[in-house]
């Protein structure tokens, strides 16, 4: 078995993650789907053997995974696509899933990415969050948005990714991209360094942890841009989240940093679409004054409210996302209210659409 194989058909195919798992066939997901390749089960010698291809064509040494049992790591291929590699130990044998990326940065249109999301670029300091679960496509979501600064901006862009996927040229901008554990020990070491390297916009891979929000939060309240990602689904649970990382004694100070320094919250999932594939719904809050006193004053609930009845100022909710991309027929009912975030209300107004 020779991996070289399973990354090209993986490419071939268009997948987005292939799985690598004893016991199994070689595994491609494609538009959400798992489709097994031809070549039979997997023994743990045989995944050994395709994972170790993976680290040669990476120039990585096995031991890591070996011995602490997980890895992550990125390469390329030229000419094939790049490839981002989570290798771990399971039931005693090694695996791995690899995500495929491509070389090019890809079109926020023919993705459905939206201009009131790209329009993030043009902000020019403050803290904007991409949110929503694992594998929605928040750091395509903000690689775009870094496209858009670099082709329209004179400015420093720091990127700090654990691994790094989408590369960026130098246009308009200078792009420094920096790796977690090849480039730098951590998100805090890296962040902190940033502040001293002249940045105008920072993208942090993910806030992990309170050290590295509130070394974000300074950042963004010294007037720089800073996007990050947190693995949480809506506006409202996205501020509380980040306010209950800290602990009790801090939380009130954070909510008066937080409603200073945020400026956006992008919500995001993928949903299954008629005809096989997968389109994002969003949810955009901008944090006017009755967000940010809301915030202040721990009424993050009412937060929903101000998103639905704001939306000549820019903001979308996740249900209005939604009813919009099942009026277009992009969408099946059943799979709108189950993306929903208020069921029974969506279908009501599902009822009077005819479909």
């Amino acid at each position: 078995m020779d991996i070289l194989h399973f990354l090209q058909d993986a490419v071939d195919r268009r997948a987005s993650d292939i799985f690598i798992i004893a016991g199994l066939p070689v595994t491609f997901k494609v538009n959400g789907q798992l489709l097994r390749a031809d070549d039979g089960r997997l023994t743990p010698a045989d995944s050994q053997a395709l994972i170790q291809g993976a680290y040669a064509l990476a120039g990585r040494e096995i031991a890591i995974v070996e011995g602490g049992g997980d890895d992550d790591f990125s390469f390329a291929l030229q000419g094939v696509s790049r490839f981002r590699i989570s290798a771990y130990k399971q039931r005693g044998s090694l695996a791995a899933v690899i995500r495929v990326i491509t070389f090019e940065l890809p079109n926020p249109h023919d993705l459905g990415i939206p201009d009131g999301v790209l329009s993030l670029a043009e902000m020019q300091k403050g803290l904007v969050l991409v949110t929503g679960p694992a594998g929605c496509g928040k750091s395509t979501t903000l690689a775009c948005v870094i496209d858009a600064i670099n082709n329209s901006r004179s400015a420093h862009v720091i990127t700090l990714e654990d691994p790094i996927e989408f590369l960026h040229r130098h246009k308009h901008s200078i792009v420094s991209q920096r790796e977690v554990a090849t480039d730098t020990q951590s998100y805090v070491t890296a962040l902190r360094a940033a502040l001293r390297q002249s940045p105008d916009v920072i993208l942090l891979g993910e806030m992990r942890d309170h050290e590295t929000i509130s070394v974000a939060m300074t950042a963004a309240e010294t007037g720089h841009l800073v996007l990050s990602t947190l693995h949480t689904v809506g506006a409202a649970n996205t501020i509380d989240r980040v306010i209950d990382v800290f602990p009790p004694n801090q939380q009130q100070q954070v909510r008066v940093q937080l409603s200073m320094v945020l400026r956006a919250v992008v919500s995001q999932q993928l949903i299954p679409t008629v005809d096989g594939g997968l389109v994002p719904a969003f949810e955009i809050l901008l944090a006017n004054d009755a967000v940010r006193n809301m915030i202040r004053e721990s009424k993050v609930h009412q937060i929903g409210g101000v998103i639905y009845s704001s939306s000549s100022q820019g903001m979308c909710d996740m249900d209005s996302s939604i009813l919009r991309l099942f009026s277009d027929g992009v969408i099946s009912r059943e799979n709108a209210l189950l993306y929903s975030t208020n069921p029974d209300t969506l279908a009501r107004k599902l009822g009077g659409t005819g479909r």
